[in-house]
């Protein structure tokens, strides 16, 4: 995998860092941003742990969970907008991220299941 998974996710996690502490010193919610800032930067420590992944099977089951995670903060993102923690500029700037990293794990995670891919590795 190149670098740009990890590269993109852990500058997404200080993102989503950066934005609950913002969200909590000034509106005062911890609940919703405690479980945005969990699964926004477990999509980062999942991509980093499958760089030591044992197998291909393993690499493909971090790289899971990564999504997984990124698709739970998608779903934090658009509550947090739809009840008014997060404006219509933060969460379109997040969202989009998000989104990205969903794509680019997704694609990922196809082309390393493909027969081709297994072959030539």
């Amino acid at each position: 995998m190149d670098n740009t998974i990890e590269i993109k996710s852990f500058q997404f996690a200080v993102h989503i860092v950066k934005l609950c502490k913002h969200i909590q010193d000034t509106k005062k919610e911890f609940t919703l941003t405690k479980q945005l800032l969990r699964s926004g930067t477990s999509i980062g420590a999942n991509v980093a742990e499958s760089q030591q992944a044992q197998s291909r099977p393993d690499f493909i089951a971090k790289l899971s969970i990564a999504l997984k995670e990124a698709v739970e903060t998608d779903y934090w993102l658009r509550l947090m907008c739809a009840t008014e923690f997060l404006t219509e500029k933060e969460y379109a700037s997040m969202i989009a991220d998000c989104r990205e990293l969903e794509k680019l794990l997704t694609a990922t995670i196809r082309s390393t299941k493909s027969p081709e891919i297994s072959e030539i590795k």
